[in-house]
């Protein structure tokens, strides 16, 4: 059986491959400087939201939500977690200078 097969289903087997990696990987596909590949709308939307707000407004949603996501995130349902995770990982690069993105 194709792993693609066996991990999801055969329509969205791209998204729910990306989805798997995210989560399990800890990481994300998502960029916020090239937002066109990798990027869900939800995370394109909430990149175009964030991208403008002051730096400090960014660190004190990141640590927000890096303390969610370390102290309740065995209590979330899995799909709020993804999302707090995909979250945590925008507002990490949100805050990185340009020069290490």
């Amino acid at each position: 059986m194709a792993m693609c097969d066996e991990l999801g289903p055969k329509g969205d087997a791209e998204g729910y491959m990306q989805a798997y990696v995210e989560e399990y990987g800890g990481t994300s596909l998502c960029n916020v400087r090239k937002t066109e590949k990798g990027c869900s709308e939800k995370q394109k939307s909430f990149i175009e939201k964030w991208s403008s707000k002051p730096e400090a407004e960014l660190k004190k949603q990141l640590d927000r939500v890096k303390g969610m996501v370390e102290k309740d995130g065995g209590s979330m349902k899995p799909d709020a977690l993804a999302w707090a995770k995909q979250r945590l990982s925008i507002f990490k690069q949100l805050t990185q200078p340009r020069a290490e993105l």
